[in-house]
Parts: C-alpha cells; sequence; structure tokens
C-alpha cells in the first residue's frame, strides 16, 4: 500500500514525525501548514487521505473538514489535542473518517491510515457479475451487487451452496442441514426452494444461472469467473 498523503499540521516536530513514519511504511507525505493552503492544493492535486490538525493557525481543521467535504470525500484523519466526546463526535459527524489524540503513536496512525484506506479499496472493488457475497451479520445475500430478498430457508440453502462451492449436494443432504425439525420433508422441498432462488436470481442477471442440477444426484454452486 502506497500512494500520496497529504499532512496538514504547523507543528515542524510532529509534521516530521509524521512523514518519517509514512515514508517507512511505503507511502509518499506531502505537507503544508495553512488550512487555506491544504483545501487549495486539495482542489489541484491528487492525494489518497488527509492527516488534519483541528488547532491550525488560520482555520480550525473542523472547518477545513467542511469546506473540504462541498468537492471531496477524500478520507480524512484528525490530530487534536483535546480528547473531549464532543470533539470527536463533531469531527466524525462532519465527514471525518478517525479521530487521533496527541500525543500518539506514529505506528498506530500509520495503521489506522491503512485500514482506512483498505476500506475505501474494497469498496471500489467492481462487482464480478456473477458474485454471491454473504453478509451473515446482517442475514443478506448480494448477486452482483444487489441484495436479494429471500426467504428463511431460501437463505439458508443458498448459504450451504455457497460454503462449497462447486461440491454436489444430494438433496437428502441439503435436507438434513437447511430443513432439520422442520415439518417439511422430501425431494420436492429441496426442488421448490432452488427453482424459486433461480427466478430470483435471474431477476438480478438473467444470463447467468450459478446453480447446477446434477440429475440423480443433486445440486451445487458454480465459481464467480
Amino acid at each position: 500500500m502506497s500512494g500520496p498523503i497529504l499532512i496538514v499540521e504547523d507543528e515542524s516536530a510532529i509534521a516530521d514525525t509524521i512523514d518519517y513514519a509514512l515514508r517507512t511504511e511505503g507511502f509518499t507525505p506531502h505537507r503544508c501548514e495553512l488550512g487555506g493552503e491544504a483545501l487549495e492544493r486539495l482542489r489541484r492535486e491528487t492525494f489518497r487521505l488527509v492527516i488534519l490538525d483541528v488547532g491550525l493557525s488560520d482555520l480550525s481543521g473542523f472547518e477545513v473538514c467542511r469546506r473540504l467535504r462541498t468537492f471531496s470525500e477524500i478520507p480524512i484523519v484528525f490530530l487534536t489535542a483535546r480528547s473531549e466526546e464532543v470533539d470527536r463526535i463533531v469531527g466524525l459527524e462532519i465527514g471525518g473518517d478517525d479521530y487521533v489524540t496527541k500525543p500518539f503513536s506514529p505506528r498506530e496512525l500509520v495503521a489506522r491510515v491503512r485500514v482506512i484506506l483498505r476500506r475505501i479499496e474494497r469498496r471500489e472493488e467492481p462487482i464480478v457479475p456473477g458474485t454471491l457475497e454473504l453478509d451473515e451479520d446482517g442475514h443478506r445475500i448480494r448477486f452482483s451487487g444487489q441484495p436479494l430478498d429471500l426467504t428463511r430457508y431460501e437463505f439458508l440453502l443458498l448459504k450451504i451452496l455457497m460454503g462449497s462451492p462447486e461440491r454436489v449436494f444430494t438433496r437428502a443432504q441439503l435436507m438434513e442441514q437447511v430443513w432439520a425439525g422442520a415439518e417439511e420433508s422430501g425431494d420436492r422441498t429441496v426442488d421448490t426452494h432452488v427453482k424459486t432462488l433461480r427466478a430470483k436470481l435471474r431477476a438480478v442477471n438473467p444470463e447467468l444461472d450459478p446453480i447446477l442440477t446434477h440429475r440423480g444426484l443433486g445440486y451445487s454452486l458454480t465459481r464467480a469467473r
């Protein structure tokens, strides 16, 4: 992970420390001391992230953030000598991505920068057509980036197939894992739910059918290509 990072800090000793820590980890730091200068540079130059001191001499870091958010969504890490909860809340509510209180560990700051950039990279990754994504905490499955409206058993059935792509599950295995303890039973139950699942997948992408039927055996899920 690398790229240009803008440090907006008017205390040279602190800026030097951050500069060194970023360079050591492969980033290319750029520096300025004033909020106005930072806004001008951010309008004409490209950076991956801004490390922004709240207590600047011309504009507060919060004001810089407010103005910046009118034309850019670049991630921001605030630096401040204040640790009151209200300051942290204000910083995050106006568009900051993280908040580090002085004195701080340069290694921790760089680690926080990396976490934010990884999160941004994952968000920007293109969705491969046919990709199935499981959000277990949210009890959702997305197909080609679009959430599927699934019943409880459709969700469990697809989740089982996603857990072992290309493995052929017999109808009996699927009944045991998905409908354990349920009154419904029989091969027809599995077939009916596979049919409704396919219809919901085709509604998102009619050209793809990731669920394969193996005659006399059962079903499997293809891997995304």
